[in-house]
């Protein structure tokens, strides 16, 4: 447990934006997903490996995989990575992570499709869990 108080405002609980992706990730990352259907996941997988914090490339391998369990490991490393960097980014367990900041994506997109891909191999649970994690996140959904 931190030691450290939650800041609590009149607006409500507190609010957490990841960094933005560099400029040139991004770059790579956008022309990945353009590539060439039949080399599109081995060149996302590929792009994964050289940046595996890069939430938005777990993302994308996720969408470039077929649905269920192939695409439920991406997404399931996403979050994982995701949660680790909201905690260095102070978040705490609980307040938003909206999807109007581009940067959150990342994270939202890959326990969004965690639920979705949870539910499709039987994992029932764990897809209520992210369901409810994601309003809990940001109630308002995406903008």
């Amino acid at each position: 447990m931190s030691d450290q108080p939650i800041n609590m405002s009149r607006s409500g609980p507190p609010e957490t934006v990841l960094p933005s992706l560099d400029v040139t990730l991004r770059h790579e990352l956008a022309q990945a997903e353009q590539s060439a259907t039949e080399v599109r996941r081995s060149t996302i997988a590929a792009l994964a490996a050289r940046f595996p914090t890069c939430l938005q490339a777990w993302a994308a391998l996720g969408r470039a995989s077929t649905p269920g369990i192939e695409a439920y490991m991406p997404f399931r490393i996403g979050y994982h990575r995701g949660l680790d960097q909201l905690r260095g980014s102070g978040w705490r367990g609980s307040g938003f992570v909206r999807w109007q900041h581009d940067s959150n994506r990342g994270f939202l997109e890959c326990l969004e499709g965690l639920a979705v891909n949870a539910r499709l191999i039987g994992e029932e649970s764990e897809a209520v869990r992210c369901e409810q994690f994601l309003i809990q996140l940001d109630p308002r959904g995406r903008s």
